[in-house]
């Protein structure tokens, strides 16, 4: 096996700071240079879309303290091309994955030790990364999730979502998940979701009100504003509500207005705990945690679903498609995780 390296390849940069992901990125070009001594080059084949990118890009990730233009990009699967001198477990031409911010790239330069090896280079793999660690890991570290707990997860039909929900049945939990169309509910029930509830033709509030009124054991909560200080108040006493990352809010502003209201009170009453969950803090755990995700898949106790907007016109595929691969993930027609093809 060979692979013609080019003297330059594209990449995305954010070049100023906007929610609006397409006006705030760039396609540049990068000159080819050899790895570091304990670095590989990959060429990627397939990139994951978060929720994640709109914030870095609007400057509400960690990406304020970054100097302008910034890379933009979290995870990808791809081979490795080039090899540095001291790299020593991995082989030239080997199908890897990868979580290295700067993603969105034709090629990645990624220390050794970020790289994991898989049997090829197959985009239905990239559900276990940053989507994967962040569902396990969230509900694991901070949800303290047991067997029988009740637990919500919101937006449960997205990349991050849609493993949470399998992650939270394979531990034994009875599992609610709000989606946004029956499509999705069908979804969720595929997966083995007890509750799909569909936001737009049932209320969520009611719902809970009426079904499971001593409150849930642990909230899962990606939506953020408004939908974080409702649910809040429907969890059980010594309940855990674990926040990930409020994809309603995208600027600095809208986070300056998150607030549960009389926060230290509520936790009080109910001796509940609410927790946040930022992936890059958990590094250390999560090789641990691909094994497991990596089993359960080969097991079929985990079904990862990726959607390239096939099913909604033409698949993503270039760079010059990730920027309306996010907007297709904000208009939340999207199931599972959402990638783009290079």
């Amino acid at each position: 096996m060979s692979f013609a390296i080019p003297r330059a390849f594209r990449k995305l940069v954010v070049r100023k700071l906007t929610p609006a992901f397409k006006d705030a990125i760039e396609i540049v070009q990068q000159n080819v240079v050899p790895p570091r001594s304990r670095e590989v080059l990959i060429k990627n084949k397939f990139l994951g879309i978060n929720s994640s990118d709109i914030s870095a890009a609007a400057g509400c990730y960690f990406t304020e303290k970054l100097t302008l233009p910034f890379e933009i990009g979290f995870e990808g699967i791809g081979e490795i091309v080039a090899i540095g001198d001291k790299v020593s477990e991995l082989k030239y031409g080997q199908p890897v994955m990868h979580m290295k911010y700067g993603a969105f790239s034709e090629y990645v330069y990624v220390p050794e030790e970020d790289v994991i090896p898989i049997a090829s280079a197959n985009g239905s793999l990239l559900p276990l990364l940053v989507s994967g660690a962040t569902a396990s890991l969230s509900l694991d570290k901070c949800g303290l999730i047991l067997p029988g707990d009740k637990v919500l997860i919101t937006a449960a039909a997205g990349g991050a979502g849609h493993i949470a929900v399998q992650w939270a049945k394979n531990a034994g939990c009875h599992v609610i998940g709000t989606c946004s169309s029956e499509d999705k509910v069908k979804f969720l029930k595929s997966l083995g979701c007890d509750r799909p509830i569909n936001n737009k033709e049932e209320s969520l509030v009611d719902i809970l009100h009426k079904e499971y009124p001593d409150g849930v054991n642990v909230i899962w909560e990606s939506i953020g504003g408004k939908m974080s200080d409702t649910l809040f108040k429907h969890l059980a006493v010594k309940g855990r509500m674990v926040v990930i990352e409020g994809i309603s809010q995208n600027t600095n502003e809208d986070l300056e207005k998150d607030a549960i209201k009389g926060l230290p009170t509520k936790l009080l009453q109910r001796s509940s705990m609410l927790s946040g969950f930022f992936l890059p803090h958990f590094k250390n755990d999560i090789p641990h945690y691909l094994s497991i995700l990596v089993s359960l898949l080969h097991e079929q106790s985990l079904k990862p679903h990726i959607d390239d907007g096939s099913s909604h016109g033409k698949p993503f595929k270039g760079l010059e498609d990730v920027s309306r691969a996010v907007e297709y993930l904000q208009s939340g027609k999207s199931k599972g995780k959402v990638i783009v093809h290079l």
